[in-house]
């Protein structure tokens, strides 16, 4: 089955400050931002568009963009669930695709976006706080929903390793936009802002060399759960990486 390996998903252990955060070492002082600047305004509406079948590019913004998936069972008279992903520090979106997210989650019915970060990395580990990217997420969701019928009672953010210190960090600070946040292998927790309380799903192999699975199972998912959100753990067998059964069982728990 495929996996993200180690030398694919290398990260850096670091958070921001707030009122969830804590750091695997020490980084600078975080720029000021406030909960407006991760706000995700756009909401599902009537799409005027007939969207894509299958992967396309999102053609927003140049060299940095990402990706819409729309599954072969998409019926625009139904409402789909929605699942926004996140990649690792240093890639970009078109790791999903390597990876074949499209054929993995395909008979589950969900429309993916896969944004790019707008920097190396996602904005909480170039700016050490949240906005450039939920600026991007604002911009392509508003392209999204232009085009597909989604269910705002299921609509997910998820992220590996970088990618899950921001899904995690955007997710809660966004609670009445997601309903379900997942979050692989994050290694740090920084979220400042609170809204809502959307489930939690983290994932972490127990022997990963690059995140700690001790810190993600006994800080971040309990430090969720003090705070009464409803946090599923799952472990595995294996490294820094994010196995397809891992993936899949992640998002049948989101439609559950």
């Amino acid at each position: 089955m495929p996996r993200y390996n180690r030398r694919q998903f290398l990260g850096i252990a670091t958070a921001g400050s707030g009122a969830f955060a804590a750091a695997c070492l020490d980084v600078a002082a975080p720029r000021m931002f406030t909960h407006a600047d991760a706000l995700i305004k756009v909401r599902p509406g009537t799409p005027t568009i007939a969207p894509t079948i299958g992967y396309s590019a999102l053609g927003l913004t140049t060299p940095r963009d990402g990706f819409l998936y729309v599954p072969t069972t998409y019926q625009a008279a139904t409402p789909a669930p929605l699942l926004v992903l996140l990649h690792d520090n240093g890639l970009s979106a078109t790791v999903w695709e390597t990876y074949g997210v499209g054929g993995l989650l395909d008979d589950l019915g969900v429309v993916i976006l896969a944004p790019d970060s707008r920097y190396f990395s996602w904005d909480i580990i170039a700016e050490r706080g949240y906005s450039s990217d939920p600026a991007y997420f604002n911009f392509a969701l508003g392209y999204l929903f232009q085009r597909c019928n989604i269910n705002p009672s299921r609509i997910a953010i998820a992220g590996f390793s970088d990618g899950g210190i921001e899904s995690i960090g955007v997710g809660v600070a966004n609670g009445d936009l997601f309903t379900h946040v997942m979050a692989y292998s994050p290694g740090a927790l920084s979220a400042p802002w609170t809204q809502g309380k959307p489930k939690v799903f983290i994932s972490h192999g127990q022997a990963d060399p690059v995140r700690s699975f001790e810190f993600d199972r006994d800080f971040i998912a309990q430090r969720l759960i003090d705070a009464s959100y409803n946090v599923t753990f799952t472990p595995f067998v294996g490294g820094h990486e994010i196995p397809s059964t891992v993936l899949r069982q992640s998002v049948e728990w989101f439609l559950a």
